[in-house]
C-alpha cells in the first residue's frame, strides 16, 4: 500500500499548529490597520512590535535591525540592491551556487551598469574558493559580498566567520542568504561578523508570504519599496499582520527546541544515508551533503545511478509511490529548465539527483518505505 511521505522541507514546510493558534486571534478579532490610532490599530501595532522584540532577542540584536517583508527574495533583494546603493558600492562578489533571489539580483544590477560583478570558481564538492575571495576583495576596496550560510540543493554549509571576517577585514558590505538555516542553527549575530542576513517563514514550519531582514545598524540602507511609514520608513504597504505574528512564533518555537530537533532530524538522514548505500549500488552523494558535519542536517542530495527505466522519470515515479521530494538534472531537457547548481558542480547529466529534505514531523519508517521504493525503482535493470 502507498505511505505519503513528504520529504521536500527545503521546498516548504508544514505549519506548527501553535504558529496556527497564534495567528487565528488576529484574522478574528483583532483586524485594525496597525497604522490606526484607535484601539483596534493600537493593540495590533503593538502585537507586531512585541513579534519584532521577539526576532530581535532570538538573533541577538535590536528591534530597529529587524524588518518584516513577504519573504526571503523580498529580503534579499532589499539587502543587495539597496545595500548597493546606500553605500554607492560598485563591485560585488558572489558564487555561482546562490539561490536565483540573489543571483538573478546581482545580474539585474550589473546589466544595469551599478556593479561589476565577480563569480567565485566552485570545485566538483561545491565548495568556494577562499584565496580568489580574499583575492578578489583585495583588489576591490568596498565590495558586496553575498555568499549563501547553506545551499538549498546539495546542502553545503559556508563559513561565515571565515567569509565575514575577511569582508570586515577589506571593508566589504556582507550580506547572506540564510534562508535555509534560520531556525535550524543558532544565529547570534552579536557574534557573527554578518551585515545582513534575511527569513522566509515557510521554511521553519511559519507561514507562506512572510519573512525579515536583519541589517546591521551601522549599515543602514534606504527601502526598496516606497509608500508608507511602515516598517519604521523602510517598507511601504500595510504589514502583512497575520505573517509577522506566524514568523516570529514559528522562530520562537524553532529556538525552544533547536538542539531536538537536529538529533531528531540528523538521525533520520543518517538512516537515509546509510540505507541508500546499503541497498543501491553505485549511489552517491551531491556537493557535501553525505558529510554531516559540513551539511545542513535537513538536505541529502542523492545521485542514482543511471537507468533506462527512470531516466528523467524518478520524480515522477516517486510521487506515484506517494513520496514527495524535488531534483533536477544538470542538463535541461523539454520538461525542466535544468539546475544552475548542478551545472555548477559538472553533476553528470546520465545520473538522476534527487534532494529530499526532512523536517522534525519527519520519522525513521518514511525513509525505510522511501529506501524500499527505489530500490524497487532500480531492481528493474538487476
Amino acid at each position: 500500500s502507498t505511505m505519503k511521505v513528504y520529504l521536500d522541507n527545503a521546498a516548504t514546510t508544514a505549519m506548527d499548529d501553535r504558529v496556527i493558534e497564534a495567528m487565528i486571534p488576529f484574522m478574528r478579532n483583532h483586524y485594525g490597520n496597525p497604522s490606526s490610532v484607535h484601539s483596534f490599530g493600537r493593540e495590533v501595532r503593538t502585537a507586531i512590535e512585541r513579534s519584532r522584540k521577539k526576532v530581535a532577542e532570538l538573533l541577538n540584536v535590536t528591534p530597529a535591525e529587524i524588518f518584516f517583508t513577504s519573504g526571503g527574495t523580498e529580503a534579499d533583494n532589499t539587502a543587495i540592491v539597496c545595500g548597493i546603493e546606500s553605500h554607492g558600492i560598485t563591485h560585488a562578489i558572489t558564487s555561482p551556487l546562490e539561490h536565483h533571489a540573489v543571483l538573478h539580483t546581482l545580474q539585474v544590477c550589473e546589466k544595469k551598469g551599478h556593479i561589476k560583478l565577480s563569480v567565485l570558481d566552485v570545485n566538483e564538492k561545491g565548495e568556494l574558493d577562499m584565496n580568489q575571495l580574499e583575492e578578489l576583495l583585495k583588489s576591490n576596496p568596498k565590495s558586496l559580498v553575498s555568499l549563501m550560510h547553506a545551499n538549498n540543493e546539495i546542502g553545503n554549509l559556508n563559513d561565515l566567520n571565515h567569509i565575514g571576517s575577511l569582508a570586515k577585514e577589506y571593508g566589504a558590505f556582507f550580506h547572506s542568504d540564510t534562508v535555509q538555516t534560520m531556525g535550524h542553527y543558532v544565529h547570534d549575530m552579536k557574534s557573527l561578523p554578518v551585515d545582513s542576513i534575511v527569513a522566509g517563514g515557510h521554511k521553519f514550519h511559519g507561514p507562506k508570504g512572510s519573512g525579515f531582514l536583519y541589517v546591521k545598524k551601522d549599515k543602514k540602507i534606504h527601502p526598496l519599496i516606497h509608500g508608507g511609514a511602515q516598517e519604521r520608513n523602510m517598507r511601504g504597504g500595510t504589514e502583512n499582520v497575520i505573517g509577522i505574528i506566524g514568523i516570529a512564533k514559528a522562530l520562537e518555537i524553532a529556538y525552544e527546541d533547536m538542539a531536538d530537533h537536529q538529533l531528531h532530524i540528523e538521525a533520520i538522514k543518517k538512516h537515509f544515508i546509510q540505507s541508500l548505500t546499503q541497498e543501491i549500488p553505485g549511489v552517491g552523494f551531491n556537493g557535501l551533503s553525505s558529510d554531516l558535519d559540513r551539511s545542513l542536517y535537513t538536505v541529502l542530495s542523492v545521485s542514482l545511478p543511471p537507468s533506462e527505466a527512470n531516466s528523467g522519470m524518478l520524480l515522477f515515479n516517486l510521487d506515484l509511490e506517494g513520496v514527495s521530494a524535488s531534483g533536477g538534472s544538470a542538463c535541461s531537457s523539454g520538461a525542466t529548465v535544468g539546475s544552475h547548481v548542478l551545472r555548477a558542480i559538472n553533476h553528470t547529466p546520465e545520473r538522476d539527483a534527487v534532494r529530499f529534505s526532512f523536517s522534525r514531523f519527519n520519522t525513521i519508517e518514511e525513509v525505510d518505505y522511501t529506501v524500499g521504493k527505489l530500490k524497487e525503482l532500480y531492481a528493474v535493470e538487476a
